[in-house]
């Protein structure tokens, strides 16, 4: 077995909690070095890594034992740090958000392909169980034609930290809204730009970037998307609504449930352009009795998400660098997503407090 070895670019929640926490678990990787500012977290991945760490992670350029680097860095160092790292010749697998817009993203593609090196962006919700049921539901016909779907990342959250800040790149839409817009764009699937609509606003957050945000997308013969990213939810909406011709979806991330109809058995029935009666010879509303057939997914009692997702990611990772086969997540697709994310801000463009 082929062991990647790994540098790790941040020790923050991303970088220890998700890519480190993973690590640990996963012996086809080794962490060879971490670069982190921050004194007190260098100590701590020293010990917890066992591994070279450097505060500045230009250190790391002179190394060549180096199989890719996870830039988990803060937000609006992803462009920059993991451009640096491309021009050096390294594979980089960035954090999202990607970068903060499509000229960004567009020149990290070029500065892969030029260094002839490989660009991965860590979207690993395309891998989350309740998506992949989802899509396969709406994917297999048995809702008819889908017409609308709603996904929706709601809570009520207070938020103080950097991820609140303009300056940092953030946001909800840069922070959260990576995970359900590219499952938004799958299921439009459409390759070129969307219509976009967007509304976006400050409510609870103690910073000046979005914290409300409602983004519908449209496209020719496409179904209507529309993807929230609320703190100030107090009743979130469920995780997916989706509406069909046949049927509907709708659910969270540990439960889904769908209802069809299959047409073989709908009553026949032709348009009637005089006024109805009921058989006593009333005025009457169309009715009907349908025979609703129901299914249902759960993702288990002891499921874990964060860990599976990582997992499956960092699968499809493998198979890339150690045989070669295609990114299942292409930079080309996530910058369709910040085309969108950054047409959003076009359209509602917040103060700048900090």
């Amino acid at each position: 077995m082929k062991q990647i070895r790994v540098a790790i670019l941040g020790q923050g929640r991303s970088g220890r909690n998700i890519h480190g926490a993973h690590f640990h678990k996963d012996d086809r990787y080794q962490v060879v070095a971490i670069a982190e500012p921050l004194e007190d977290r260098r100590v701590r991945a020293r010990e917890e890594f066992g591994c070279d760490v450097v505060a500045d992670y230009h250190d790391l350029f002179a190394r060549r034992d180096i199989d890719i680097v996870v830039n988990a860095t803060q937000s609006h160092q992803h462009y920059p740090i993991t451009k640096e790292f491309l021009e050096q010749g390294f594979n980089v697998l960035s954090e999202k958000p990607f970068c903060r817009t499509v000229q960004e993203a567009d020149d990290l593609i070029a500065t892969a392909e030029k260094h002839k090196v490989l660009l991965a962006v860590f979207q690993q919700s395309r891998f989350a169980p309740y998506f992949v049921k989802a899509k396969e539901i709406a994917d297999s016909g048995i809702l008819g034609r889908i017409v609308y779907v709603q996904i929706s990342f709601d809570g009520f959250s207070r938020r103080w930290d950097w991820q609140t800040m303009q300056t940092k790149n953030a946001g909800n839409l840069y922070n959260t809204g990576p995970h359900p817009m590219d499952q938004a764009l799958r299921f439009l699937n459409y390759e070129g730009m969307p219509e976009v609509f967007c509304h976006m606003d400050r409510t609870v957050t103690f910073g000046d970037a979005d914290d409300f945000d409602k983004v519908i997308l449209r496209a020719p013969g496409r179904p209507l998307v529309e993807v929230n990213t609320t703190s100030c939810a107090a009743f979130p909406n469920k995780t997916y609504n989706i509406y069909g011709t046949l049927g509907g979806l709708t659910g969270t991330m540990t439960h889904l449930e769908w209802k069809y109809l299959k047409p073989e058995e709908l009553p026949e029935r032709k348009l009637n352009p005089e006024p109805m009666n009921d058989e006593k010879g009333f005025p009457a509303y169309c009715s009907e009795t349908l025979n609703w057939h129901t299914d249902s997914w759960d993702a288990g009692e002891d499921f874990e998400l964060f860990p599976y997702i990582s997992r499956k990611f960092y699968d499809m990772l493998y198979m890339t660098l150690t045989e070669g086969k295609p990114l299942e997540v292409t930079p080309q697709q996530v910058r369709q997503q910040i085309a969108v994310i950054e047409e959003c801000h076009r359209q509602n463009p917040l103060s700048r407090i900090y």
